[in-house]
């Protein structure tokens, strides 16, 4: 992961990200998320146990440009969530509010087959189907969460307002209310055993 100074972006400039990948060359910022940051994330504690002991596999990488965090510029870059499953339920994303809640998000699938998974803190959910070309806008108050459920790695490109921020504790600490899971060959939606409620 790079730490470059933040681009103060003061005249237009280009990026090439490649749509099945979802890298690019020009990328200042790369985050590496693994299983065993994701404890007590899983439906399946037990699973993921069993296979941390294995090992600590990836489930996703976020490439971002390092633009200045000021409301004057929008964020973007791709999140890239690598095929898996623990227990039944399948690779995903932490999923995070923005911490300035009010500010929304658009993704856009490059490549790959996954589901957005969306709620508000008063308990609206919605999921989507994302496959290439689907682009989602995500409105201010809903939490999102990004899931595998194909073989492939799911690609998405993302834009928010640069100080829009992420708040994934919230997420950590309560859980969404839906999972996303393989139920006879087939991803099926349940509600979340080990939901504890959202006060925001």
């Amino acid at each position: 992961m790079k730490n470059l100074k933040p681009i103060v972006a003061k005249r237009p400039f280009t990026v090439y990200f490649d749509v099945t990948t979802g890298i690019t060359d020009q990328m200042d910022r790369m985050v590496t998320r693994r299983l065993s940051d994701y404890q007590g994330m899983f439906l399946d504690d037990n699973a993921l146990e069993e296979m941390l002991k294995k090992e600590d596999k990836v489930v996703c990488n976020f490439t971002e440009l390092g633009l200045e965090e000021v409301e004057e510029n929008l964020l973007f870059g791709t999140s890239i969530v690598y095929p898996g499953k623990v227990g039944k339920e399948y690779f995903m994303t932490k999923g995070h509010f923005h911490a300035k809640i009010n500010l929304g998000e658009v993704y856009y699938c490059l490549s790959g087959d996954g589901m957005l998974v969306m709620e508000t803190p008063d308990g609206d959910t919605e999921i989507v189907r994302l496959k290439p070309g689907v682009s989602v806008f995500v409105p201010g108050r809903w939490a999102h969460r990004s899931v595998n459920i194909g073989n492939a790695p799911l690609v998405t490109f993302y834009v928010f307002r640069a100080d829009a921020g992420h708040d994934y504790e919230t997420i950590k600490v309560k859980g969404f209310r839906k999972l996303v899971i393989e139920n006879n060959g087939e991803p099926a939606v349940i509600d979340n055993p080990k939901w504890k409620g959202l006060s925001k």
